[in-house]
């Protein structure tokens, strides 16, 4: 039997399910400290995993969807995920979990790049600026909903870390059901350019643009550096440190915390959209900043305003140096090398999610959590800050001939 809801419904569906159980285990780490008797050094190896798989994905598996078409690589993807969230469900140690991580990492890179082609081509209206704002939006809310599940099902519900993984679960099962039942209108039909996977397809695709526009793509990939390696610490720490920063404690705080992050961050992009380039990543840039120095205050006055103002910050800097570090991706490319500039600014912005999340958790070892969330936001905060500045004194970047 045909699914009712429209093909397009149906993908922007697996894309929200299959990114939801990516961020899920967020506000689970303290639990498995706890359960496992982890350094913090651990949980950021164990986010980084995921962080690697999705990098593997980006750089090898990029491909897959030009070969084999999108729907055919969104059916695997959402398949290898529920493997996945499965997988992380009977983890048992840091290895297993590890493991499970990055296989979900896999399925993420396939998923997202996938269900952004598919909504793209399924978009009824040809309206591209549209059909790239839904897909932005879809990912926010799907990484946004995954950690709210996650620490709502953990704070209440009995032996959490299994029976938090059991909603995304249940949905990815739904989400390939339909998957298998939709039909493609004739103009989405994939086409078959190659017979075959070589070696060549499987091959990394890196670029750069021609040199006119060099200097702005380097501050684009650079604002995903930063918004990457800011949400990180979130996501792999917060569940941690917001002990020392708020009077109320447990997986549904910290949870809650991560997908105001997210759900902010995909309002802003909205609103933001129609407001000039330099203008939204110099902010983007200072907001970051602003981020850091607020978090450290923090660590000393314990205040849940602070913190909110933290919050606020941090979902302000995460969408604007996102949304401009994609538009300037848009700006100084072309159809034939988009895809690879995207993907070498998305293998920054991966950079960026696992160098300084790894560094800090080899800090707290050793000088403690507070040492090292204070070297962090130190780093990130003058790093962001210098960015900031260089893009006051960029000139406005012209827009190529297509």
């Amino acid at each position: 039997m045909q699914s009712r809801l429209s093909p397009y419904a149906w993908v922007c569906f697996s894309m929200c399910v299959g990114v939801m159980g990516t961020a899920l285990a967020s506000p689970l780490y303290p639990l498995y400290q706890q359960a496992w008797g982890l350094q913090p050094s651990h949980i950021t190896q164990i986010f980084v995993t995921y962080m690697l798989g999705a990098l593997i994905s980006l750089l090898f598996l990029g491909r897959l969807t030009n070969l084999f078409g999108f729907l055919k690589v969104l059916r695997l993807g959402l398949m290898v995920m529920t493997v996945g969230v499965i997988g992380s469900a009977l983890s048992w140690n840091a290895w297993s979990l590890g493991a499970s991580r990055f296989i979900i990492g896999l399925a993420s890179g396939l998923i997202t790049t996938s269900a952004s082609i598919g909504m793209t081509q399924l978009n009824n209206k040809g309206d591209l600026q549209r059909a790239a704002a839904t897909t932005s939006l879809t990912i926010a809310f799907g990484f946004g909903l995954g950690p709210v599940v996650g620490g709502l099902m953990a704070q209440w519900v009995p032996f959490p870390l299994v029976s938090s993984y059991l909603p995304p679960i249940a949905l990815s099962f739904l989400g390939i059901h339909a998957l298998f039942k939709i039909q493609l209108p004739a103009t989405s039909a994939p086409v078959h350019s190659a017979p075959g996977l070589t070696l060549k397809d499987v091959l990394p695709s890196i670029s750069q643009p021609r040199k006119p526009f060099l200097y702005h793509y380097a501050l684009g990939c650079m604002a995903a550096f930063s918004a990457f390696g800011m949400f990180s610490l979130f996501a792999a720490m917060a569940p941690s440190f917001m002990a020392q920063m708020l009077p109320w404690h447990g997986p549904a705080v910290s949870g809650l915390s991560i997908g105001v992050i997210l759900f902010l961050s995909a309002g802003i992009q909205l609103i933001a959209r129609p407001y000039p380039t330099k203008r939204l990543i110099i902010i983007g840039f200072f907001a970051l900043a602003a981020t850091n120095v607020l978090l450290v205050l923090n660590l000393f006055a314990g205040s849940p305003w602070l913190f909110a103002l933290s919050v606020l910050s941090m979902s302000c800097g995460h969408a604007l140096c996102n949304l401009s570090g994609m538009a300037v991706v848009n700006k100084v490319s072309k159809p034939v090398n988009r895809t690879g500039l995207l993907s070498t600014y998305l293998v920054v912005g991966y950079v960026g999610t696992i160098v300084p999340i790894l560094g800090m958790g080899w800090l707290s070892d050793h000088i403690g959590l507070t040492g090292a969330l204070i070297a962090f936001c130190a780093c990130l905060g003058l790093l962001s800050a210098l960015l900031g500045v260089i893009s006051v004194r960029a000139r406005v970047l012209p827009v190529p001939r297509q």
